[in-house]
C-alpha cells in the first residue's frame, strides 16, 4: 500500500503533471511579457500626457505668473487643487509657494533627481522628473526660468501628481488578479485535458498487465486519428503478430513432437518384437532396416528443424559472397542425378546463363537441391522429367524449377510453405507406415533461404499439369 508521499511523488513524475506544469509555465512567461508590455505602455502614456499637461502650465505660469509679498499671482484655475508650484530666485531662496505640499520636500525631490537631469535652469531643456513626494504619492516636476513683469527673476518648480487617477494601481492589480485567474483555469483545464488525453494510455497500460504468454487475445480496441490513436492500432497489430507467432510456435512444437512421435514408436515397436522371442536372421535384418529408416527420418527432420531455427534468428548472420547462380544450380544437378535415376525421372539443364549474386553457397545448393529433389519424388506419368532453368530480367534473376508431376491442388497452394504441411498426406509415409518420406519443411526451408537473400518465391500448379517454382533474386550490385 503506497502511503500519500509516494503517490504524491509518482503524481509529479508522472507525464500529466509535467505536461501541465510546462503548459503552465510557457502560459505563465506568456502572460508577463504581454503584461509587462501592457505595464510599460500604460506608463509611456501616462507619462506623455503629464509631460504634455507640465509643458502647457508651465507656458502660462512663466508668462503671467507674479510675485507680490510672498504671494504668487496667476490666472484662475491654472493651478489645480493636488498641483503644487515653487518660485525660487537665483540663488534658490524660496520666493513663493501654492498648493497643499510643502515647498521643502519639493526641492528636495528636485535635488535628488538633479544630478542624473540636465539643468533646471535652462529654459530650452525642460526634462519631466517623476519622484515619490511622501506622503502624497507619486509627482512629476518640471522647471523653468523666467521674469515677471515687476522684472524680478525665478525659477519655477511645478508639480502635478503623476498618475491621479492611480491608473497604474489599478492596472497592475487588474493584471495580477486576470493572470492569476487564467493561470488556475489553465492549471485546471490542464489537468482536466491531459486526463483525458492520457486515459487511452492508462488503458493501453492496463490492457498490458492483463496480457500474458497464453492468452494474447486482448485488444485495445480504441479509435482516433490522433497520436494516441495511432499508438493503440499499432499496439493490437503487435498484438496480432505476436499471438499468430505463438500460434504458429505452438503448431510448430505440435507438428515436430508428433513427427518425431511416429518414428520412435516404429523404433520402439521393432525393438520389442526382436527382443521378445528368437527371431531368425532374416526378421532380424528386416527390423533393424526399419530401425535405421526411421533413425534416417529423424535425422533429418533435427537436421531440418535446426536449419529452419538458425534462419528465424535474425541476429545470426551467415556469410555471404558473390557467385554464380549458375554454377550452383550445375552442382545441384549433378548431386541429384542418381536420386533421380533411382526414380526414373530426367534431369533437364535449360538455359544457364551466367547469373550473379549475393549470397551464401550453401544455403542456396540446399535451396535449389530442395526444389529439384522435390521435383524427383513427385514427378509422374511415363516421361518423368525436372527441368532447371535461369532467366536473366532487367530487376532480378529468375530461377525456375519445372516438373510435371501430378501437380497441386488450389485449395493447397496457399499453405504449401507452412511447416510440416504436406498437400497429400500419403506423401509422408506409404499406407503400411513403414517407409518413411519427407519431413514437410524442404519449401518451409526454401522460403527461408529465399527470404534470407531478399528474394522472392512463387509457386504455379494445377492437377496433372504439374508444377513450377519460381526464385527471383535480386542481382549482384556493382561496388
Amino acid at each position: 500500500m503506497k502511503t500519500a508521499w509516494q503517490r504524491f511523488a509518482q503524481f509529479t513524475h508522472s507525464i500529466r503533471f509535467r505536461l501541465v506544469m510546462w503548459f503552465t509555465l510557457i502560459l505563465a512567461l506568456i502572460l508577463f511579457v504581454f503584461s509587462g508590455l501592457i505595464y510599460i505602455r500604460l506608463l509611456k502614456d501616462i507619462r506623455g500626457e503629464a509631460s504634455y499637461r507640465l509643458e502647457q502650465k508651465l507656458e502660462y505660469v512663466l508668462r503671467y505668473a507674479q510675485i507680490i509679498n510672498g504671494t504668487i499671482l496667476l490666472p484662475d484655475g491654472l493651478i489645480g487643487k493636488n498641483d503644487v508650484l515653487v518660485l525660487m530666485d537665483t540663488n534658490r531662496k524660496i520666493l513663493a509657494s501654492t498648493g497643499k505640499i510643502p515647498a521643502e520636500p519639493v526641492i528636495a525631490l528636485l535635488s535628488t533627481k538633479q544630478a542624473a537631469s540636465p539643468d533646471p535652469d535652462q529654459d530650452d531643456t525642460r526634462p519631466m522628473l517623476v519622484g515619490t513626494l511622501s506622503p502624497y504619492g507619486s509627482y512629476a516636476l518640471i522647471t523653468g526660468r523666467a521674469t515677471d513683469l515687476l522684472g524680478q527673476s525665478f525659477t519655477a518648480i511645478l508639480g502635478t501628481p503623476f498618475d491621479a487617477y492611480d491608473l497604474i494601481g489599478r492596472l497592475t492589480l487588474t493584471l495580477l488578479l486576470g493572470n492569476a485567474l487564467t493561470l488556475a483555469i489553465a492549471i485546471a483545464g490542464g489537468f482536466w485535458l491531459a486526463d483525458r488525453a492520457m486515459r487511452p494510455v492508462h488503458t493501453i497500460t492496463q490492457t498490458a498487465r492483463t496480457i500474458s504468454e497464453t492468452d494474447l487475445s486482448h485488444r485495445l480496441n480504441i479509435q482516433g486519428q490522433d497520436e494516441i490513436g495511432e499508438l493503440a492500432q499499432t499496439f493490437d497489430a503487435m498484438l496480432a503478430r505476436l499471438e499468430a507467432a505463438f500460434q504458429r510456435q505452438r503448431q510448430f512444437i505440435a507438428d515436430a513432437s508428433h513427427e518425431l512421435r511416429t518414428p520412435l514408436t516404429i523404433v520402439n515397436l521393432q525393438t520389442s518384437r526382436a527382443l521378445a522371442a528368437k527371431r531368425s536372421t532374416v526378421e532380424y535384418q528386416r527390423a533393424l532396416g526399419i530401425i535405421q529408416s526411421e533413425n534416417e527420418l529423424m535425422t533429418n527432420l533435427v537436421n531440418d528443424l535446426l536449419t529452419l531455427a538458425r534462419m528465424d534468428n535474425t541476429q545470426t548472420a551467415f556469410e555471404t559472397a558473390p557467385l554464380d547462380l549458375s554454377d550452383v544450380a550445375l552442382e545441384a544437378l549433378e548431386r541429384l542425378e542418381s536420386l533421380a535415376e533411382r526414380h526414373h525421372v530426367r534431369l533437364e539443364a535449360g538455359d544457364l546463363p551466367e547469373a550473379p549474386i549475393n549470397g551464401n553457397r550453401q544455403l542456396i545448393l540446399q535451396l535449389v537441391s530442395n526444389l529439384l529433389e522435390n521435383g524427383i519424388k513427385y514427378s509422374s506419368g511415363t516421361e518423368k522429367f525436372v527441368r532447371l532453368e535461369i532467366e536473366l530480367r532487367s530487376a532480378q534473376i529468375c530461377l525456375r524449377v519445372r516438373d510435371n508431376g501430378r501437380g497441386i491442388p488450389a485449395e493447397h497452394l496457399p499453405h504449401l510453405f507452412h511447416r510440416f504441411y504436406r498437400a497429400d498426406t500419403a506423401r509422408a509415409r506409404d499406407e503400411s507406415g513403414e517407409t518413411p518420406g519427407g519431413t514437410g519443411l524442404g519449401l518451409a526451408i526454401a522460403q527461408s533461404i529465399v527470404q534470407a537473400h531478399g528474394g522472392q518465391i512463387e509457386v504455379q500448379s494445377a492437377e496433372n499439369t504439374g508444377t513450377v517454382f519460381e526464385i527471383h533474386f535480386p542481382p549482384l550490385q556493382p561496388d
